[in-house]
């Protein structure tokens, strides 16, 4: 494991794309999940064929979206960026490339801006805003993805021309 990471070196804008792209995969993945788990919980709380107790049991997982699985998306936004310097620290860049890696960084950015549009415009679905509104870390970190993805970008660039510097 540790011999394949030293030979895939990776933390790049890749990671970038890879973190968008999952990000919004899960979020988008939540919200269609929840909104089936809340139709479903209002037809099971209408039937009478199903007992108190199936009744109290499904309303308690349906009512975990808006904590557990909308704080898991907080822990997976941090993850992922946590990790995606760790694999920059394994990487040295020519600072030469730094001027070729911000401009890329900024089709990223652009592209993470389209990602967020894609979650931002599925939220605002009268359909689905009031589950959107339920799943507070998650509508706000999809809204504020191409700052986040931003961030981390000139957080990598800075740490993979440390590497440079240090090593020589």
């Amino acid at each position: 494991m540790v011999r394949s990471l030293k030979r895939n070196k990776r933390g790049s804008l890749y990671d970038l794309i890879f973190i968008g792209v999952i990000l919004l995969s899960f979020a988008v993945g939540t919200m269609i999940a929840f909104k089936i788990s809340s139709e479903i919980n209002a037809q099971f709380q209408a039937s009478g064929d199903i007992t108190t107790e199936g009744k109290t049991a499904y309303n308690s997982i349906n009512n975990m979206y808006p904590g557990i699985i909308d704080n898991s998306f907080l822990l997976l936004t941090m993850g992922l960026s946590i990790f995606a310097l760790i694999l920059a620290m394994m990487v040295r860049i020519h600072p030469v490339f730094f001027v070729f890696y911000l401009i890329l960084l900024v089709i990223v950015i652009f592209m993470s801006g389209v990602f967020s549009n894609i979650y931002l415009e599925m939220a605002n679905n009268p359909e689905m805003l009031a589950i959107a509104d339920q799943l507070s870390f998650t509508t706000h970190i999809m809204a504020a993805l191409p700052f986040i993805v931003g961030v981390i970008g000139f957080i990598l660039a800075i740490v993979m021309y440390k590497n440079w510097r240090d090593a020589a």
